[in-house]
């Protein structure tokens, strides 16, 4: 392959990786013959229509949608990189698309959408639907991806689940179990700062309230929510009148000072004074990637437990370790829709993989262990059993 393109670098191998594309589809039946053919396909596939039109339930059996999952997105929200739109976004969408395969066995299908208001995307995602046993949705940006994932869990009878908002919370709140474990605290006795209010911000502040943390503090870039500011959105009203007990006011660096617990979603740069200023035995969770708000080897000369969004540091909040699980647990009893308990349950699993080898570099698993998608799988499973969502 040849091409002109100034952008392409024929020498990089992270461009030689992705030639024609990450991920194929292959059949899992044989064709070897005319008699293979005909069961595979007319006439005798004919007889499997029919009998999944007589029990529409049938459909989970007899097709792979109880094994599939659609990738979606419109690009607005990729990586670091911002709204690049649909074309652009298909690499991270193959990606996904290869980690769900390769971690929990989920085959999944990159969807990325011409499309960008709320109904289209709705619309669009409802009608293809059927095809499908669930659906990550995949870097739309705040506020437009509440939405969107609120309409779509209301309408669809399959899981939904964004994965920046629900897999992003559900490793920090692991992580976050074993660091103040490590620490020797309860969660109820932290002072928790988070850092942004958009998708991961609202998603990572929704489960710790969720898991019982003390005291919750969101910050956006003018400084502490709470209800007496000005000019606040409607998300972040409700999340101003959620969080901040302690009646906090001013800036980020305000906020910290005193806090047990760090948690970046949002980018920019805190101050190293303002991490000295923290609890003894802080922790510190700058998971913005790839330039964390505070440098690890910053964080680390006054935070006990230091986590980055980064491999190449220990303690990598990776989505992976939570999205392949948790859909391969609520495919395999064929839930109805992905709930708060089955979060936290999947949050608690991935916690107790490691909870017996806990360090100040060991808080999470590695995404290698081979361990983590069979445990969250169990336990978003029963989980959606005791929900009575389950349908296995």
């Amino acid at each position: 392959m040849t091409t002109d393109s100034p952008a392409y670098d024929g020498k990089d191998p992270v461009f030689a990786l992705h030639v024609g594309g990450k991920m194929e589809t292959i059949p899992t039946v044989p064709l070897r013959d005319r008699d293979d053919l005909s069961m595979a396909y007319t006439p005798g596939v004919a007889r499997v229509c029919s009998a999944i039109e007589a029990d529409p339930d049938l459909v989970h059996e007899l097709t792979w949608k109880r094994n599939v999952v659609a990738v979606v997105t419109d690009g607005s929200a990729v990586l670091g990189l911002g709204d690049i739109g649909p074309e652009a976004a298909l690499p991270v969408m193959e990606g996904k698309a290869v980690l769900f395969k390769h971690f929990a066995g989920v085959d999944a299908v990159p969807i990325c959408l011409d499309a960008r208001s709320v109904e289209d995307i709705v619309e669009t995602v409802v009608r293809i639907a059927p095809g499908f046993g669930g659906i990550n949705l995949e870097d739309i940006s705040a506020p437009r991806c509440f939405e969107i994932e609120k309409l779509l869990i209301d309408r669809l009878d399959i899981p939904v689940f964004h994965d920046d908002q629900h897999g992003t919370a559900v490793v920090v709140l692991a992580a976050l179990r074993n660091a103040a474990r490590l620490t020797g605290r309860g969660l109820r006795d932290l002072d928790v700062v988070v850092s942004g209010a958009g998708a991961a911000g609202v998603a990572v502040t929704t489960i710790l309230r969720e898991a019982g943390i003390g005291n919750i503090t969101v910050a956006d870039r003018q400084g502490v929510l709470h209800l007496g500011r000005e000019a606040l959105t409607p998300v972040k009203r409700a999340l101003a009148a959620l969080t901040n007990g302690t009646g906090k006011t001013g800036s980020l660096v305000d906020a910290l000072r005193g806090a047990d617990v760090f948690i970046g979603v949002s980018g920019g740069v805190v101050p190293e004074d303002a991490v000295a200023s923290m609890a003894r035995d802080s922790i510190v969770f700058a998971l913005a990637n790839p330039s964390p708000e505070i440098h690890p080897d910053v964080a680390r000369r006054h935070a006990r437990v230091v986590a980055t969004g980064r491999s190449d540091y220990p303690n990598q909040i990776n989505n992976v370790l939570a999205f392949p699980g948790i859909f391969r647990g609520a495919l395999d009893v064929r839930a109805r829709a992905i709930t708060e308990p089955m979060k936290l349950a999947a949050a608690e699993a991935l916690a107790a993989v490691v909870a017996d080898e806990l360090t100040e570099d060991c808080v999470v698993p590695s995404p290698f262990d081979a361990r983590v998608a069979p445990a969250v799988a169990a336990a978003v499973a029963a989980a959606a059993v005791r929900d009575g969502i389950a349908r296995r």
